[in-house]
């Protein structure tokens, strides 16, 4: 069963409660979607849970699971994979291309900047097969890995997003989850590979000489903190954008979806995390290590622990409001004993007028063993005689 906790220290909230709704963000996008990664609120979602088709957006399920791989160590930034004729043939014309040529071999690192900068069809298809054998091989793990992360409303058909009779599907809410699992499981490779300017590969015909693109991301240089991530157009998807940005230890993360011009999707993204970062605020909850309450244990050799913020957790509030604040520890209890210290075991969910709800993790202070067989039977007669 789920079990709540009252938390005290909460009190630390404004006296006076403000009866106030969030801020509210107008916009022509038909899909638009934000959180704030650094506490998980959600500042504003409107069709969020809309299936819609993602275009290149697609691509960042690619990219993740080329990371997941690399930083498990079973592919390497330097492994060179040839590109076939058949792929070649397909591909490079179709969409946005990384001008791959036949019998090259681009590095998993060159077709990393061909698919994330350039956006290029070609280089996703050469990764996936590189890696898999084949573009369908490579989608089973795309879809694998989704789950894994919890994208709940969400299938991919193809590696690039190219339409494919509505089989690639996905959500705002889901892009926004992914470009933040990104963010978070992958930092270094994120700061990598999401925020070059331009990349160049490939020569022109006749002179040749490089081409080199610019990325397609609005909000470089335009946004601070702006580093990433994916654009998307395709006539059925309209001109689509997941981005994130980080000012001041503060990260959002944004989709918008089903603009109707390249202009109107470029100027929308920056007034959309700029009203992010301006329209709200974050304030400080619980220091990096303190202890908030504790949860019961079961079957272990104690029978509470300790919960205690992993890092230092803030909330976000409508910029110039202070709300009273109401809070409770959250967890599936009693929690089975055999945890080890900084597991996630419960959240901090944090509730006040005018401001979403807040949902921070909680982490074992320390390691709780399972007991021993006359530990639990221990246990099991002091459960009886409380019961009694």
């Amino acid at each position: 069963m789920k079990k709540l906790a009252a938390i005290s220290f909460l009190a630390l909230a404004i006296a006076a409660p403000v009866q106030a709704a969030g801020p509210d963000f107008p916009t022509p996008a038909p899909i638009a979607y934000m959180e704030d990664m650094s506490s998980g609120a959600v500042l504003f979602a409107k069709d969020a849970d809309r299936r819609m088709p993602p275009a290149s957006m697609a691509k960042m399920m690619t990219v993740y699971v080329a990371f997941d791989l690399i930083k498990k160590g079973e592919l390497k930034l330097d492994q060179p994979i040839e590109v076939r004729p058949e792929t070649w043939k397909k591909w490079h014309s179709q969409g946005s291309t990384m001008f791959l040529a036949v019998g090259e071999r681009p590095t998993v690192a060159d077709l990393l900047k061909g698919i994330v900068t350039l956006s290029g069809n070609d280089a996703c298809v050469v990764l996936a097969e590189g890696v898999a054998g084949t573009e369908e091989g490579f989608v089973n793990l795309m879809n694998d890995r989704a789950k894994k992360i919890g994208l709940a409303n969400s299938h991919f058909g193809t590696s690039n997003g190219w339409p494919d009779e509505g089989r690639t599907y996905v959500t705002a809410r889901d892009l926004a989850h992914l470009a933040a699992a990104t963010i978070r499981d992958f930092p270094d490779l994120y700061k990598s590979f999401y925020s070059l300017p331009t990349f160049s590969w490939g020569k022109t015909l006749g002179a040749g000489a490089d081409i080199t693109q610019a990325n397609r991301d609005p909000l470089l240089g335009k946004v601070a903190g702006a580093d990433g991530l994916k654009t998307g157009h395709t006539e059925e998807a309209g001109y689509g954008f997941t981005g994130s940005a980080e000012q001041n230890g503060r990260r959002l993360v944004m989709v918008i979806a089903g603009l109707d011009s390249y202009s109107g999707r470029a100027a929308e993204a920056v007034r959309f995390m700029n009203w992010g970062f301006a329209a709200w605020k974050t304030k400080p909850v619980v220091k990096k290590d303190r202890a908030v309450g504790d949860v019961s244990v079961q079957g272990g050799t104690a029978n509470h622990v300790a919960v205690i913020a992993p890092r230092d957790l803030n909330i976000t509030l409508p910029a110039g409001l202070s709300p009273k604040l109401t809070g409770k520890i959250v967890y599936q209890g009693p929690v089975k004993a055999g945890f080890h210290k900084g597991d996630h075991i419960a959240d901090l969910i944090i509730e006040g007028e005018g401001m979403p709800q807040q949902v921070l993790p909680l982490v074992a202070a320390e390691d709780v063993g399972q007991a021993g067989f006359f530990g639990r039977a221990w246990a099991g007669l002091m459960s009886l005689l409380h019961l009694a």
